[in-house]
């Protein structure tokens, strides 16, 4: 058997399945962290080379409906995006639209940060 040394193609591999850490379906990783209720909002900018981000934590669910609630995102305000570690980052400054529309889902959200 070969062990993989060492890939940049898919990022972090988890320890025990050896899975990629996004795909990683071991227990320990598979659960959303715990939350208060609120779904939260900021602007981001520093460390991402001047670009604007605009990041939602809070958010239930598994990495699925997550999956699928970044792909609405993404269609709704024509922008690029990813989940990373149960965060949703979408490029570009949205986080006005992005509160508007998770209360029109019907989700207590705020808006937090600059």
């Amino acid at each position: 058997m070969c062990a993989m040394v060492y890939s940049t193609e898919t990022g972090r591999l988890c320890p025990d399945c050896g899975q990629p850490k996004a795909d990683c379906q071991c227990s320990q990783h598979a659960v959303a962290p715990e939350n208060d209720g609120v779904v939260r909002v900021r602007r981001e900018k520093k460390g991402r080379g001047g670009k604007t981000v605009t990041t939602i934590t809070g958010l239930e669910g598994d990495k699925k409906a997550l999956q699928a609630m970044v792909k609405t995102l993404k269609r709704r305000f024509g922008c690029g995006g990813a989940l990373k570690d149960w965060v949703i980052e979408l490029q570009g400054d949205l986080a006005e639209q992005s509160v508007k529309y998770l209360q029109e889902l019907g989700h207590n959200v705020k808006q937090s940060g600059g």
